[in-house]
């Protein structure tokens, strides 16, 4: 990509270098995966770990066969899909908040993760089940609410502009979910009523393999894009005059966030807030500079989202609530204190 290089002065914490918060993520991180192998309705110790991932289980240890059983065939990939899908999901937040030039940009607001849902649903509802299909329609759905939002919030300056097209894209999208959800047969609305609450429950070795490495080379690419998501903050005349080509700029953030986003949401439904908490945590840590915020964010993204699968298992075992709720139970009051405050961090 061209333009000049650009980077930000980092107002954050001088404490955390970006370094040092980068391998304080990592550090929890790991604490948050070893509590989510080892806690749940199957409760595993930490010490067998390392045998029940590498060692051969004896055949008369019947214990140790079913711990090995829920961690290789149920924890391990659910945790592995958190990570995946929480550091995606804190990446397009901050490339929202970059290409809308608004703080409180994120996926889901914006109704990018509504119009993959309707994708997906529509796909459901009229019989085609296959992920191979969901994938397509719920990236055609987050292009096209993505644009949407783009186009009709620049008509207005500030935050409202944004925010009054995602509350219109998103109330004709869930408005076309519910006449699905209406149409469908009790199969289908079983699985619709618990997915469109966001779910991990349905991550195995399968999907990952296909996922993984979609989503990790996309987000390798978006790492990329650091130098033009500066010169965004700095409003598009300075960026034009620092040499970035703007409107192909544009265009490529808002396809790679679908790309991103429209894929994750057939998989897991409607997961919201994780693209807006968490940047705007890691922005008060350091800065505003995309070199730094953009990794950093996915770390974060990816510490939430674990954190909040572990807090949805564990908190009414032996069944589990749907993640979404989790995730909007804590970042709905986050977004009120950012509208309560008047200037966003």
């Amino acid at each position: 990509m061209s333009g000049a290089t650009l980077t930000l002065a980092s107002p954050g914490l001088s404490l955390f270098t970006p370094l040092r918060a980068v391998l304080a993520l990592a550090l929890v991180l790991l604490v948050l995966l070893l509590l989510s192998l080892s806690h749940g309705a199957v409760g595993i110790p930490l010490q067998a770990m390392p045998q029940l991932l590498f060692g051969d289980i004896p055949a008369d240890h019947l214990e140790m066969q079913l711990w090995q059983s829920v961690l290789l065939e149920v924890r391990l990939p659910r945790a592995l899909f958190a990570i995946l899908a929480g550091g995606v999901l804190a990446l397009t937040g901050v490339l929202a908040q970059a290409l809308f030039r608004n703080p409180l940009a994120e996926p889901a607001l914006v109704g990018m993760v509504s119009g993959g849902a309707l994708g997906a649903v529509g796909v459901i509802v009229l019989g085609g089940g296959s992920f191979l299909l969901l994938a397509p329609a719920a990236f055609i759905g987050s292009l096209i609410t993505t644009v949407c939002a783009y186009h009709l919030g620049r008509r207005y300056p500030g935050v409202a502009g944004l925010l009054l097209a995602g509350v219109a894209i998103n109330a004709i999208c869930f408005s076309l979910i519910g006449l699905f959800t209406y149409l469908a047969d009790d199969t289908q609305l079983r699985t619709l009523t618990f997915w469109n609450m966001g779910s991990l429950a349905g991550a195995r070795w399968p999907l990952l393999a296909w996922l993984t490495p979609w989503l990790l080379g996309l987000s390798l690419l978006a790492l990329r894009y650091w130098r033009g998501l500066n010169a965004l903050l700095l409003g598009e005349r300075e960026a034009l005059h620092l040499g970035f080509p703007i409107k192909a700029l544009r265009r490529q953030l808002i396809v790679l966030m679908a790309l991103l986003v429209g894929p994750l949401v057939a998989a897991t439904g409607g997961i919201g807030f994780i693209g807006l908490v968490v940047p705007h945590l890691v922005r008060m840590v350091l800065g505003a500079d995309h070199r730094s915020l953009l990794p950093a964010a996915m770390l974060g993204g990816a510490c939430a989202l674990l954190a909040a699968d572990w807090l949805a298992r564990i908190a009414v075992m032996p069944a589990e609530l749907p993640i979404g709720i989790v995730t909007s139970l804590i970042g709905g009051p986050f977004f009120l204190y950012l509208l309560l405050k008047g200037r966003p961090v």
